[in-house]
C-alpha cells in the first residue's frame, strides 16, 4: 500500500468513509521500510479528531503481587517467579496520594489499579471511599479493579468514578494462550456492565506476546463492536520469571506500525500509549504523536519504571503539541 493510497484512505476515513476490513489488515502487513507512509494519514486523523491535544493519564499500583490468575505477561501473577512488590490495598491516604498530586498538574486522568482477578467487595468499597474524596473538577478519576459485577461497579459510580479500565489484552482466539484461569468472556461482561452503568470504558491490550497479525486485527475489531472510549496500547517488557521473558517479538518500527494501525481503524476514540513505551519504542518514542497517538501515561506502570512527568512535558512542548485542558 503506497503512501498515496494510504493518504487517500485518510481523507476517505475523516470523512466518514470507512473501508472493507481487509483494507486494514493490508496495513498490518506493511513491510518495514514503508511504516513512514502510514505516518501522514495517521496524523491527519489524529489532527482531525484530537488537534494538537495530548491526553496524560496516570496510575497507582494500589495493591501489587499474588494474583491468582496466570497471565503469561505480568509480574505479578503467583504462577510466576519474579521480584514484583507483594502488598496488601493501601490505606486510603496512599491510595489518594498520587491521585491529589496529579489533581495540581496538568494531568488528566487518575486510575487506582490493583492485582488479582477481581477486587472483593470490601476493597472495592475502601477504594470508592478514597476516590470519593479526590475532586473530580481537578481530575478524571478511573479505576482497573479486575472483573466486577454491578453491584460493585455502582460503588465507585457513586464515588464520581468516571471510566473503568479493563483491558480485552488480546483477541478471544488467542486469549487461552495467554491466560487459562479465568476467560475472555468474563472481560467482555464486566465492560458490558460497566456501560451500562454509564461508564466511560478504557480498554486494550498488550503487543508482543506472540499474537499474529490476525490476532490484532481481531482485537480491534472486538473494541470497534463494543464501541469503547479509549484505547490503551502496551508493549511487552519481558521480565524474567514469566512464561513470556523469552519473547523478544517487538521492534520500534512495528510498535509504531500498530499504533497507526489502530488510528486508521478507530479513527475518532482516544489512543493511550502505555506500559513499555520507553523499553520498545527508545529513540523513536516521540514518534507515537505522529503514528497517532492522542495519549500517553506518564509516571510509573504497575511493576516497572516509566517517564517522570517532568520529562513527558518538555518532550510534547518540543514537539510543539499541548496537554489537553481538563
Amino acid at each position: 500500500m503506497d503512501r498515496k493510497k494510504l493518504l487517500a484512505l485518510a481523507e476517505d476515513i475523516i470523512d466518514g468513509k470507512f473501508p472493507d476490513d481487509s483494507i486494514y489488515k493490508e496495513i498490518l502487513f506493511i513491510p518495514d521500510h514503508e511504516i513512514f507512509n502510514l505516518f501522514h494519514g495517521a496524523d491527519i486523523i489524529r489532527n482531525f479528531y484530537f488537534g494538537r491535544e495530548v491526553h496524560l493519564c496516570t496510575i497507582c499500583n494500589g495493591k501489587s503481587g499474588r494474583c491468582s490468575e496466570d497471565c503469561g505477561f505480568c509480574s505479578q501473577s503467583a504462577f510466576s517467579k519474579t521480584n514484583a512488590p507483594i502488598y496488601p490495598l493501601m490505606e486510603k491516604e496512599d491510595l489518594q496520594k498520587v491521585g491529589l498530586y496529579a489533581s495540581e498538574t496538568p494531568i488528566n486522568r487518575y486510575s487506582v489499579v490493583t492485582t488479582g482477578k477481581g477486587l472483593p467487595s470490601r476493597e472495592v468499597r475502601a477504594v470508592a471511599e478514597a476516590m470519593a474524596e479526590i475532586d473530580r473538577k481537578k481530575i478524571g478519576k478511573c479505576a482497573s479493579l479486575g472483573v466486577l459485577g454491578k453491584d460493585d461497579l455502582q460503588l465507585l459510580r457513586n464515588a464520581d468514578v468516571s471510566r473503568y479500565h479493563h483491558n480485552l489484552e488480546t483477541c478471544k482466539n488467542y486469549f487461552p494462550q495467554v491466560c487459562t484461569t479465568h476467560n475472555y468472556e468474563e472481560r467482555v461482561k464486566t465492560i458490558l456492565s460497566a456501560q451500562d452503568l454509564g461508564f466511560e470504558i478504557c480498554s486494550g491490550g498488550i503487543f508482543g506476546i506472540g499474537e499474529t497479525n490476525d490476532h490484532i486485527l481481531e482485537l480491534a475489531i472486538a473494541l470497534r463492536e463494543l464501541d469503547v472510549d479509549s484505547i490503551p496500547i502496551n508493549f511487552l517488557t519481558p521480565i524474567k520469571g514469566t512464561p513470556f521473558e523469552s519473547f523478544h517479538n517487538l521492534t520500534p518500527l512495528l510498535c509504531l506500525k500498530i499504533i497507526a494501525f489502530f488510528r486508521y481503524f478507530l479513527p475518532g476514540k482516544e489512543i493511550i500509549i502505555c506500559g513499555g513505551r520507553e523499553y520498545n519504542l527508545g529513540e523513536l518514542h516521540p514518534m507515537v504523536f505522529y503514528a497517532g497517538a492522542s495519549g500517553i501515561m506518564t509516571g510509573n506502570y504497575l511493576t516497572t519504571e516509566g517517564r517522570t512527568l517532568d520529562n513527558d512535558l518538555k518532550m510534547i512542548d518540543t514537539l510543539k503539541f499541548y496537554i489537553r485542558n481538563k
